[in-house]
């Protein structure tokens, strides 16, 4: 396993590697979900590139980059035994250099959701994202379904900006009692954390009302929130239940939908979601 900081380090190993190249983009802190990533790229591809890089142009004013957590001697020790080949680690300053001001925005897809609560979030991402695709050149890359409108977003720009790259979504990996993994749970107190289970349980409950038979989106969102509202701790800034594809809001069910919502627990934000299949 190879580890380069610079850019051109990492072209120049990138010619190096046997095709096809699967990439997973990380901002570190990894955690089984990140790892679970990299065992599907490495099931699929000859050789596997992982970014890890904290991308400061997708995160507020109001958040939380300067305690987001970073471990980049874990996050190696964590890897090395899955044999990536790559692991890259940028500095922003390689990234986004002095003078910086190009920017990779897509429209409808990041309106609702995430984009209406982060402003500004989704334009980051896409550009970071990009650039991490022009230097890694996979013809694989994957993500978690636990950021679900993250994934659409990049399935969206791959098509509009022509990259000839497949976006492989791979399942959210879950503690035993149903909380999503996430960098962000190492913030949770012990209460906290046992009070995070709700969102889960929301999600469960509202599957359980369609899988019953119920198709009224209004119902299902009133399900989870209902189940939040049981939670003291919990403190609910959206609960959707939207187009699978366009993310937008539906009235009636009618094929796949997703299901999610971002929930305060004490000081801590954290999504999640279920897909619905028709």
């Amino acid at each position: 396993m190879k580890v380069v900081t610079s850019l051109q380090e990492m072209f120049a190993e990138r010619r190096m590697l046997t095709e096809p190249v699967g990439f997973v983009p990380t901002m570190g802190y990894l955690h089984e979900g990140h790892l679970s990533l990299v065992r599907r790229a490495k099931q699929e591809c000859r050789s596997v590139v992982v970014s890890i890089f904290v991308n400061p142009t997708q995160f507020g004013p109001q958040e939380d980059l300067a305690r987001y957590p970073r471990d980049l001697e874990r996050d190696l020790r964590l890897l090395a035994p899955l044999e990536v080949d790559l692991v890259w680690t940028p500095t922003v300053d390689e990234m986004y250099p002095p003078g910086y001001q190009t920017w990779v925005t897509v429209e409808e897809v990041t309106r609702p959701l995430e984009g209406a609560m982060r402003p500004g979030h989704f334009r980051g991402v896409t550009t970071i994202v990009s650039k991490l695709f022009n230097a890694v050149q996979p013809q694989r890359a994957y993500f978690g379904q636990k950021d679900a409108q993250q994934a659409a977003v990049i399935r969206q720009m791959t098509r509009d900006l022509n990259y000839p790259i497949e976006i492989v979504v791979c399942p959210t990996v879950r503690e035993a009692d149903g909380l999503a993994m996430s960098s962000r749970n190492v913030y949770l107190s012990p209460t906290e954390r046992q009070a995070a289970t709700v969102l889960y349980r929301a999600l469960r409950a509202a599957e359980q009302a369609y899988q019953a038979g119920e198709r009224n989106a209004e119902r299902l969102r009133a399900v989870m929130r209902q189940v939040l509202e049981s939670e003291p701790l919990a403190r609910v800034q959206y609960v959707s239940c939207a187009d699978f594809d366009t993310l937008q809001e539906l009235d009636e069910v009618r094929g796949k939908a997703l299901l999610s919502m971002a929930v305060f627990i004490g000081n801590t934000r954290l999504i999640d979601n279920i897909v619905l299949e028709p």
